[in-house]
């Protein structure tokens, strides 16, 4: 009996969740690594008065590996759940507080995202990139209306994600931060790594961006699978074409190769300009049927699942 691939996926938000919706269906061997920059409303405040790493995108990960049992939706529902009030607990999300609770007590991010993990049932491991909280740095271009043509810095997630210029380029802050030491043994263990989708400048790029998970990534022998947006972000990546995404991936991280490019079928204007920009970066692309049909640029869990079986299973 072959044996599951061992899978890292690596990003945050929506488009890490969607991405591991699909994988906990394809292997029980899932590490997700996730990006510590958020600087934004309940992680935010969290990370302000606390000190903490923001824990808003672990936990958007670690719901997404609940199972589909009544246990496993019923604590996914409870993670994702929300305070509504008019006082400090509003738009508060329990998950953050549960895995910060758990991170004062036991002292290491690790292990608190761990216990979470054992008591939800999740079918894989979370990870930050990180063990400190990072910002995201970006040159933006054409911010001012009245000098299109100068760049300006801005700082932090939220921002980034948001800005009214265009991002020529993001870096972190601290430049070398520490990369999670169980990360970097899941990568170098790796069959499969995973990269994207999700919000390419503030989510899918930071982690390419620490030195330690970059070297990584680059010296494993797994092979390196990029899932393409299916779209352009509002201020993250207004006017990018699927080409663009990876030319902007690959000017972050010149050295990683990247093995496969999957796309879908009705998100590439250009078949052609995607398969030689991808094939000029070494990887094979890979078109498919992969978009949720009711919800408007969203991957659909369970067709990505079938894609990434596979594509994993490949000779």
């Amino acid at each position: 009996m072959t044996r599951a691939p061992r899978v890292v996926a690596l990003g945050g938000g929506h488009g890490l969740a969607a991405s591991l919706s699909a994988l906990r269906h394809v292997t029980d061997q899932l590490t997700a690594v996730v990006t510590v920059a958020d600087n934004g409303g309940s992680s935010g405040r969290l990370r302000r008065e606390l000190g903490v790493l923001p824990p808003g995108d672990l936990r958007m990960a670690l719901a997404a590996l609940c199972r589909d049992d009544e246990w496993g939706r019923t604590w996914a529902d409870v993670l994702q759940h929300r305070f509504r009030s008019d006082g400090e607990l509003h738009d508060h999300a329990v998950g953050n507080l549960l895995i910060v609770a758990l991170w004062e007590l036991l002292g290491e991010a690790v292990d608190g995202l761990d216990w979470v993990a054992r008591l939800l049932g999740a079918q894989g491991r979370v990870l930050p990139m990180s063990a400190v909280p990072l910002d995201i740095t970006a040159r933006v271009l054409g911010l001012d209306p009245l000098h299109p043509e100068e760049i300006t810095e801005i700082r932090g997630q939220a921002e980034v994600a948001t800005t009214g210029g265009h991002v020529v380029d993001v870096a972190l802050d601290p430049a070398d931060p520490p990369a999670c030491p169980e990360a970097l043994v899941a990568i170098a263990e790796a069959d499969w790594v995973v990269v994207g989708p999700g919000s390419w400048f503030t989510s899918v790029i930071p982690n390419l961006l620490v030195p330690a998970l970059a070297r990584g990534l680059q010296e494993t022998t797994a092979r390196r699978l990029v899932t393409l947006n299916l779209g352009e972000q509002k201020g993250e990546t207004d006017g990018f074409s699927p080409e663009t995404h990876l030319e902007v991936l690959a000017a972050h991280a010149p050295e990683l190769r990247i093995d496969v490019v999957l796309a879908d079928e009705e998100h590439v204007p250009d078949p052609l300009s995607l398969r030689r920009t991808a094939n000029s970066l070494g990887a094979d692309l890979v078109i498919a049927d992969i978009a949720d049909d009711d919800r408007h640029l969203h991957h659909d869990p369970a067709k990505l699942a079938k894609i990434y079986r596979e594509v994993f299973h490949r000779p």
